[in-house]
């Protein structure tokens, strides 16, 4: 008996130690961010095209049988793969970081159906700058990371200001949806060109570009195309980064950010503060205050809270735009030293995310914003002239607009074995109560230097009113698949925008409305498809439509002498991608016509201020592609651009002349859009050679071509062609590990060039784009698995 029970003992313990020797546990994280890759695959990667040995959960840790494996490989969409040998030591864990691949252009994305998807089943040109480009870039402004995306122009109007151009003419109009996170950073009819300086740009871990409407999803404003940030996430385990960089022209910035995981709960909080004094252009001090905080807790494996807010404020100068005899003299001078612009933008929301099973999941977002943007905007000076142009005075304006909003979204995704058919549905809803007002300026001009010396405020009111803005929305999305090849997308929304008018000025003093109420109804379908080929390529083609109702700005300001009407648009596009040479080339096209109806055009009125009218119809064709070659595995190029015509269809203003009360009709039917460059790329060549591991070294080209400059197609300006050179090491190894080092030079040639121009019956008027800039900055990283 004694014999047997040794031998049952001697049994257990030898299997005991074999499935420890032959059962390894690990981690698998993001290199950059440090959070869990959740489905990573792991093979034996002594076998060609193995069977998966095993997968990685949603917290991305992973427990396979390694008996006989000596070499795993760690793989995931979007991300380098990496081959790791065994441990050989007993209970030895293994952690991988995988870091996102800068030359895969199918990666992972959300932002096309509010649900993790790869890029090659949206039936939609789609964009993403991952976490690598983001850490690699170490971009200043967004516009230096944005403008890497085939089709995009972001317009670095400085100090982190702007404005875009996505398959349209560079524009100040609502034609563009911002989003954190899949929710629009302001709502529906209070847009702001400029509002992307509410973004913490230290803490984004992704941007996705959708090029062309994505209104049946989204809602307004997504016409030209929508930009949405996502925010990084607690790191598995523990980590943290700081970084200090300034420039030649007293730029100045800290980052740091952090956070943990620790069971069900994870934190993460970053930001940044920067800082700007006597910099190249003439009074543009400013001062930025960026942070984002972020928590998730696990109820259990199916159930996830996931609670976020984020603090944006930026103060700056605005020293407004140069005419051309200062700007092709280099003097950056500004005529005058009192304009402003400061906001404060903070949101907030939580939501929960439920699988009821394999096939359904749900969730819920609640969200609160809230801003205020006031400002003394160089843009509304103005001279007033009598009939025959000689000077008598000068005014403007200061302003304040203010909203909250507390809003609700909510989406269900099923699952059906019907053609592998999936359904998403989902309602919004955002109640933002806004107010605004601006108040006249007498303001002293030097004439004989052109300079404007001091201001007063009247008192006197131009506008002061408050809005109650109700947006109401449902939308559907289902996606069939009769063939596993082809996928067919339907999509359809409804939003119901409400505006409730207010004026604050009594009835005696002013002769405009007291009270108005608008409503628009509007319905938003799409349907598109993809097609895979097999071996990474893929084509597709959809039709989606846009719409913009007016903005609450251009309804009820009392300058606002034309009614307008809601603009829409019809999207035909079509597209595809292949890779060649065992996945080292990859190249991307899409094609497209963007049809407006009634669009919301900017008028340029002799005063230097714009009036907003509808045009009766424009179009805008054009074609995005983006090549990205990798010869061998430490160099990459990619070159991307768009070759687009932006015309107008049905378009003429209407010009009075005070004097004589006499009205004039100029028709552009045909000419081209003004601001619109035809041919717009981005270009750039990165070296990081094996031998140096953490080394990097990159040249930039940014072209954009020669553009008309007034409706009339009468003036153009020259376009421009500029260079970027950045340089980085990040040590892997030995005591200074995490620590890191990076030399930017922009604009290497110091070419004088402006961002944008334009024209008036007075002049042309030059936003001045900053000479050769050179950046210098360290950091320091650590994490623990």
């Amino acid at each position: 008996m004694k014999r047997y029970l040794i031998l049952f003992i001697t049994f257990i313990l030898f299997k005991t130690l074999a499935f420890g020797q032959t059962t390894i546990q690990g981690t698998v994280t993001d290199a950059n961010t440090h959070e869990a890759i959740a489905g990573a695959s792991i093979c034996n990667a002594d076998i060609q095209n193995s069977a998966k040995l095993g997968m990685t959960n949603a917290k991305g840790h992973f427990s396979i049988n390694v008996q006989g494996v000596t070499r795993l490989k760690f793989a995931m969409v979007g991300y380098s793969a990496r081959i790791i040998e065994v441990p050989t030591m007993k209970g030895q864990k293994l952690d991988v970081a995988l870091e996102p691949s800068t030359v895969d252009l199918q990666p992972v994305v959300v932002t096309a159906s509010r649900e993790g998807q790869a890029r090659q089943d949206a039936p939609i040109a789609i964009s993403k700058i991952n976490s690598t480009q983001i850490k690699d870039t170490k971009a200043t402004a967004l516009y230096q990371l944005l403008n890497k995306v085939a089709g995009v122009y972001m317009v670095n109007l400085g100090n982190e200001q702007h404005t875009m151009a996505i398959r349209q003419p560079i524009t100040y109009n609502a034609l563009y949806l911002y989003m954190e996170d899949g929710l629009p950073i302001r709502p529906t009819g209070i847009f702001n060109h400029n509002s992307l300086y509410e973004i913490n740009m230290s803490g984004v871990k992704d941007i996705e570009v959708i090029k062309g409407p994505a209104s049946s999803l989204y809602g307004s404003n997504s016409i030209g195309g929508a930009v949405n940030f996502i925010t990084q996430g607690p790191p598995t385990g523990y980590a943290g980064n700081i970084a200090v960089q300034g420039d030649n022209y007293h730029y100045r910035r800290v980052d740091a950010d952090g956070g943990f995981t620790q069971g069900k709960f994870g934190l993460y909080v970053g930001g940044y503060v920067a800082h700007q004094t006597d910099s190249w252009q003439d009074y543009s001090d400013f001062d930025k205050y960026s942070a984002n905080f972020k928590t998730t807790y696990d109820f259990s494996a199916k159930t996830k809270l996931t609670t976020s807010a984020a603090y944006n404020y930026l103060n700056t100068q605005t020293p407004g735009s140069l005419d051309s005899a200062h700007f092709y003299d280099r003097s950056y001078g500004s005529n005058q030293r009192f304009t402003y612009r400061k906001v404060k933008s903070f949101r907030a929301s939580t939501r929960l995310d439920h699988q009821w099973n394999d096939k359904n999941s749900t969730f819920v977002t609640l969200f609160f914003r809230g801003n205020s943007t006031a400002q003394l905007p160089s843009y509304f000076i103005s001279d007033v002239r009598d009939a025959n142009g000689v000077y008598k005075s000068s005014n403007g304006q200061v302003n304040d607009q203010k909203f909250n909003s507390y809003g609700l979204l909510a989406q269900h995704r099923a699952d059906f074995d019907f053609l592998h058919s999936r359904l998403i549905g989902g309602v919004y809803m955002d109640d933002s109560p806004s107010s605004y007002y601006a108040q006249y300026l007498d303001i002293t001009k030097d004439v004989a230097n052109n300079y404007y010396t001091s201001f007063s405020n009247t008192g006197r009111y131009i506008d002061n009113y408050k809005i109650k803005l109700f947006n109401t929305a449902a939308y559907v999305q289902y996606e069939i698949r009769p063939v596993e090849a082809l996928r067919i997308v339907g999509g359809l929304r409804y939003d119901r925008v409400h505006y409730n008018f207010d004026n604050q000025i009594p009835a005696g003093q002013t002769k405009y409305k007291q009270q108005e109420t608008n409503n628009f109804n509007i319905v938003a379908p799409k349907l598109g498809l993809t097609y895979n080929f097999g071996s990474n390529k893929g084509f597709y083609a959809n039709y989606s439509v846009g719409f913009q109702p007016p903005e609450t700005g251009d309804l009820y300001s009392s300058r606002q002498l034309t009614q307008l009407k809601q603009a829409t648009f019809d999207n035909y596009e079509a597209g595809g991608w292949f890779s060649a040479f065992n996945k080292k080339l990859y190249f991307e096209l899409s094609v497209f016509d963007l049809e407006g109806h009634n669009e919301i055009i900017n008028q340029l009125l002799p005063d230097n201020t714009t009036q907003n009218q509808n045009a009766g119809a424009t179009r805008h064709r054009g074609i995005e592609y983006s090549l990205t070659l990798a010869p061998v595995k430490e160099l990459t190029f990619r070159f991307s651009g768009t070759n687009a015509k932006h015309t107008y269809v049905e378009y003429s203003e209407v010009t009075t002349n005070y004097t004589t009360g006499t009205n004039t009709v100029t028709n552009y039917d045909g000419k081209r859009m003004n601001n619109a460059p035809a041919w717009i790329a981005n270009s750039e060549l990165t070296y990081k050679p094996q031998y140096l591991p953490g080394f990097r070294i990159a040249t930039e080209w940014q072209h954009i071509n020669q553009y008309f400059t007034n409706p009339a197609n009468t003036k153009t300006y020259s376009g421009y062609d500029i260079y970027n050179l950045r340089l980085g090491y990040d040590v892997k190894s030995s005591v200074l590990k995490g620590a890191g080092i990076w030399f930017n030079v922009l604009n290497l040639t110091n070419k004088l060039y402006a961002t944008t121009v334009t024209s008036s019956q007075y002049g042309d008027t030059y936003n001045a784009a900053p000479p050769r800039t050179y950046t210098l900055g360290i950091s320091y990283s650590f994490s623990k698995y």
